[in-house]
């Protein structure tokens, strides 16, 4: 544990002390230990009354102990303003957090990243699409952040983790709980091969403001933003407007005009994001080496034949009746086709009673 962790602490865990009082107390006043033992008018001239009056309330004891005994903990990391490894990317946003609390390799957050973003209630081929271009960009030298959330965060998080760059993943609550709890695993599997970060004190529970709020960060880490899939209503063009703002670039792959979680990605590709189809595209923004093409993958079955309710799918959405018209077999028939491609992970059920064809990976 850092000599100076309980000055960091006695300053950063004062309620209702804002990043922005800390940072500037930290400014006028050099260390976290002169800045809370200056004088109530002192703090006030810098900071406001309020801030003053903040710091006149220690933080609470029992939290101040129970961090201190966690950053004991192996792999169990305070970084703070001015460190050699506090992450050089968050100095360039405009709201740097004071401390970040980290559990695993610190290391990673000052390496080249890459965020992938996207729907929690994420299609299958969406969730496809997220691993396999998180994939290749770990394997490009990209470690990839995310939030850790359901969906699209978690196959990221996935696909870096099957390269050699790994994956960051920054959370919008404390680091002694995982939410959602489902990702339990993952989340150790990420501590013990890549990063979790948060700024967030040890007991922060999963408050709904928390997590917009953590976005700037993701953002921040990273040289751009890829968004695989979104609603029009979603925090993933939350992350993707503070990636704008913070003069990264911004990625969007394109979809079906007919599925909702398309929306978000065309009005992004509508303001000026850049259409992606695979991750030779971003890497290409980033000006960043491409690698050769891999072996052409083949499909299971007889060289050449073509399934006829997939060849009848296409690539838009239909429903039964609609496949049924298309190949004039019988409905019930279709039916009993498109459960067995589901199982065989061909095609995906969407809302409405329409199905997609996925692509194989």
């Amino acid at each position: 544990m850092r000599p100076d962790a309980f000055e960091w602490l006695r300053l950063c865990l004062v309620p209702g002390l804002s990043g922005t009082a800390q940072r500037a107390l930290l400014k006028a006043f050099g260390t976290p230990s002169a800045a809370t033992e200056a004088a109530h008018s002192s703090v006030a001239a810098v900071a406001g009354t309020a801030a003053a009056n903040a710091l006149e309330v220690p933080p609470a004891e029992e939290l101040l102990s129970a961090t201190l005994t966690w950053l004991d903990g192996p792999g169990h990391h305070l970084l703070a303003l001015g460190d050699d490894d506090y992450p050089r990317a968050l100095l360039e946003i405009a709201d740097p957090p004071t401390v970040l609390y980290a559990l695993g390799d610190t290391g990673m957050l000052n390496r080249p990243a890459m965020a992938l973003v996207g729907s929690r209630n994420a299609t299958r081929q969406g969730v496809l699409d997220a691993q396999e271009f998180a994939r290749a960009l770990s394997g490009s030298g990209y470690a990839i952040a995310s939030g850790l959330a359901l969906g699209i965060d978690s196959a990221a998080h996935r696909g870096g983790l099957a390269g050699p760059s790994s994956t960051i993943a920054i959370v919008g609550t404390g680091l002694d709980r995982v939410y959602p709890a489902a990702n339990l695993d993952l989340a150790g599997e990420i501590a013990a091969r890549g990063v979790i970060v948060s700024e967030f004190p040890l007991g922060t529970p999963p408050v709904a403001a928390n997590f917009p709020r953590r976005n700037r960060i993701i953002s921040g880490l990273s040289r751009g933003v890829l968004v695989v899939e979104a609603a029009l209503k979603s925090g993933s063009l939350t992350t993707a407007r503070l990636a704008l703002e913070q003069g990264r670039e911004v990625f969007a792959i394109p979809g079906s005009i007919h599925s909702p979680f398309s929306k978000g990605c065309h009005w992004l590709i509508k303001q000026g994001a850049k259409l992606v189809e695979s991750a030779e595209d971003v890497l290409g923004e980033l000006g960043a080496p491409i690698p050769p093409p891999a072996e052409p993958r083949t499909c299971p079955g007889e060289p050449g034949a073509v399934d006829p309710v997939l060849e009848a799918l296409g690539h838009s959405p239909a429903s039964l009746d609609a496949l049924s018209l298309r190949t004039g077999t019988p409905a019930s028939q279709i039916a009993a086709d498109l459960t067995q491609l589901e199982l065989a992970g061909r095609v995906e059920r969407l809302p409405g009673g329409l199905y997609r064809q996925l692509a194989v990976p």
